[in-house]
């Protein structure tokens, strides 16, 4: 790949993180009209093969945990196919 196809990629997954926000946004104001009041969450920082976990509750906490673990081992595996393939 040469810079200009990943500074094209860079671009639209920055363009898709704030589609995805903007939907969160207008979901959200439109849960809390209906009257839905129940607000759940957690969140991931993944340092390294290392994630640091928080959340609101038991079942948000699971499953950011479940998740950061899917990443970080679908994370190591790309690293052994690159490295694999760079030796």
């Amino acid at each position: 790949m040469d810079a200009g196809t990943l500074y094209g990629l860079g671009i639209a997954l920055v363009f898709a993180g704030m589609l995805v926000i903007l939907v969160a946004i207008i979901l959200l104001f439109l849960s809390s009209v209906r009257g839905e009041g129940k607000v759940r969450g957690g969140g991931a920082i993944i340092i390294g093969p290392f994630p640091i976990i928080f959340g609101t509750d038991k079942e948000s906490v699971k499953t950011v945990l479940l998740l950061s673990l899917a990443l970080t081992i679908l994370l190591i595996i790309v690293m052994v196919i690159f490295y694999l393939m760079l030796r």
